[in-house]
């Protein structure tokens, strides 16, 4: 319900503000855009074609430009930046939070980065870098150096008096750090319990030793189920050697599970999740053209199968109507297991101890399922056919392909992931293909040896 209300939100601002824009009032339309959240924002310069998202663009405050480009998928930050004059991406930096910042950057052109890092100061740099030094994906790409650390011996009643000289907690601060004299990571004070503890307790005395710190290099996925089993709203970051660098936000895991499903969905089709629905035709086609290349060469390859089995189709009408659910209901069982399976990598779930168990029992499975439904599909091509020997052909082939789906589905992604491709994207495509060969070479070369 949320989510289609959030669908029809969006419709609904895109609709008023086409509108007033269509009517000529500019300033009316100004005002109407930037009364709106950075996300909303965002969410309508991604449903919009190139020519109108830039003269939405060019309404958009320079106190919310920044945080709307950090919410846009890549290729429509890079569309917007490639036509912002160098002054104004420098204003829309003002204020950034450094993890935010830091992704920002990172989307910039080179000739473009440098201008703006010189524009900062040496604090701000300093803090950049630090986040800038690890990969994107990983938690020290995620952190944010901002954060308040306290003493253990000193009493709460002098962190309260420390507080108080801030005029704003950085967001989302729901622990302060302790740490000692060098900067080694030891616990945290959980405000709840500065708030109703006695004042003249020691730090030492009340802080927590649950939440364990996140090494930079953990990748994430990872950084986020840690969020997700301990019910996190932030962690701190360290070294090797326990130094705090910076913290985690719940915030920007939420993005990090976002991209990961998006990329999941996408990755189906062979598409990254920041593909542009409203990009221009050239780069949209281009994009596209590979994965129809492989597609087309799969296809080939599955017509070459059935070329050799024309004697077979000639003389066997019935072969040519049935040969393709045999190779249908084979890519649809693969595509459902290598899902599954995808999914677990993902997670972590499927580790060197239980993927044979796992395997095995995806092979049970393509059996029952194959069995069940080679009884349907044979029990009909009889009564249509009249012909039992066909019956028993396709029901015999399905039983044979629906295994082979449930295996290559459990092992492809395993293959690939052990060769470094990505199985969300490769994985698909060569299961099908697996399928479809296998499906209608057994079934042509069952139908050539029963049938003629």
């Amino acid at each position: 319900m949320a989510e289609n209300d959030h669908i029809e939100k969006t419709e609904s601002q895109l609709r008023a503000l086409s509108d007033v824009l269509d009517a000529g009032a500019m300033l009316h339309a100004r005002r109407m855009l930037n009364e709106l959240t950075s996300a909303e924002i965002a969410d309508l310069l991604e449903s919009l074609p190139y020519s109108e998202r830039n003269l939405l663009w060019d309404l958009v405050d320079s106190t919310k430009e920044g945080e709307a480009l950090l919410e846009v998928g890549d290729e429509v930050r890079a569309s917007l930046i490639r036509d912002m004059p160098l002054q104004e991406l420098i204003d829309a930096t003002e204020g950034m939070d450094v993890d935010d910042l830091a992704d920002l950057v990172q989307s910039l052109p080179d000739r473009v980065t440098a201008e703006v890092l010189t524009s900062f100061d040496m604090q701000r740099r300093k803090r950049l870098d630090a986040v800038l030094s690890y990969p994107k994906d990983s938690a020290g790409g995620l952190m944010n150096t901002d954060t308040i650390t306290v003493r253990p011996e000193v009493t709460l009643e002098v962190v309260s008096r420390y507080l108080q000289r801030f005029d704003a907690l950085p967001q989302n601060t729901d622990n302060l750090i302790v740490t000692t004299r060098d900067n080694r990571y030891i616990g945290v004070l959980p405000l709840t319990t500065l708030l109703v503890s006695n004042p003249h307790s020691y730090v030492v005395d009340v802080m927590s030793h649950d939440i364990e710190a996140i090494p930079a290099e953990t990748v994430d996925d990872n950084v986020a189920r840690i969020f997700e089993d301990y019910n996190l709203l932030s962690a701190p970051v360290v070294d090797k050697q326990m130094q705090l660098l910076g913290r985690i936000t719940v915030d920007d895991v939420v993005d990090v599970i976002r991209d990961e499903g998006e990329h999941s969905v996408m990755g189906m089709a062979g598409l990254t999740e920041e593909e542009d629905l409203f990009a221009p035709v050239v780069p949209s086609s281009r994009r596209r053209a590979l994965w129809l290349g492989i597609n087309l060469l799969t296809a080939f390859m599955a017509s070459w199968v059935v070329s050799n089995f024309e004697g077979t189709l000639e003389k066997v009408v019935a072969i040519a109507v049935l040969m393709n659910i045999v190779a249908s209901m084979g890519g649809i069982a693969g595509t459902q297991t290598l899902t599954l399976v995808t999914r677990g990598l993902a997670l972590g779930q499927v580790s060197r101890q239980n993927r044979l168990w796992l395997i095995s029992k995806e092979l049970i499975v393509g059996l029952f399922n194959g069995v069940i439904w080679a009884l349907v599909v044979g029990g009909i091509a009889f009564i249509w056919f009249e012909q039992a020997n066909i019956g028993v052909v396709i029901a015999v082939a399905m039983i044979i392909n629906l295994v082979v789906a449930a295996f290559s589905g459990a092992t492809i992604p395993l293959l690939l992931r052990k060769l470094h491709i990505d199985p969300a994207i490769a994985g698909s495509v060569v299961v099908t293909t697996v399928t479809d060969i296998v499906g209608l070479f057994v079934f042509l070369g069952l139908a050539t040896v029963f049938l003629l």
